[in-house]
């Protein structure tokens, strides 16, 4: 595979989970203080399975596509831009399992104004992992 074509790839990737994650950031997770408390529950466990089928496989091909990029373009992309690309997914993943999934078990225990506030404030990480990485991406492939 061409190494352009590795990079629009990876691109595509970034722009739809950046594009998801935007959504997630400032529609989606600020209304989660909307669901009256007795709905909670279902909603929760309606919000997380749902949720995976968008995000799971998504995040597993550009995790795969970013460790393929970041190899083989070690020597072709400046300044270890592959290598900085699979690190912001890194953030990403360690933000995603560290952070958002121990505030969601939280939150399977019932409604946690508290929780959601955290999940919300510290999904910026997230979000700004992704936007960075949506724009080094496109960066690279105006080179």
């Amino acid at each position: 595979m061409s190494l352009h074509l590795l990079l629009l790839l990876n691109f595509a990737a970034a722009a739809y989970l950046t594009g998801l994650i935007w959504t997630v950031q400032v529609v989606h997770y600020p209304s989660f203080g909307k669901v009256p408390k007795e709905a909670w529950a279902a909603f929760h466990a309606a919000h997380t399975r749902r949720m995976s089928y968008v995000v799971m496989a998504p995040m597993v091909l550009e995790l795969a596509l970013a460790a393929w990029l970041a190899w083989a373009g070690r020597a072709a992309l400046p300044g270890g831009a592959g290598w900085w690309g699979l690190g912001l997914v890194g953030v990403v993943w360690a933000a995603t399992f560290f952070i958002a999934v121990p505030f969601h078990n939280r939150l399977e225990q019932g409604y946690d104004y508290i929780a959601i506030d955290g999940l919300t404030r510290t999904n910026w990480i997230r979000t700004l992992a992704w936007t960075v990485r949506m724009g080094l991406l496109g960066w690279l492939l105006t080179m």
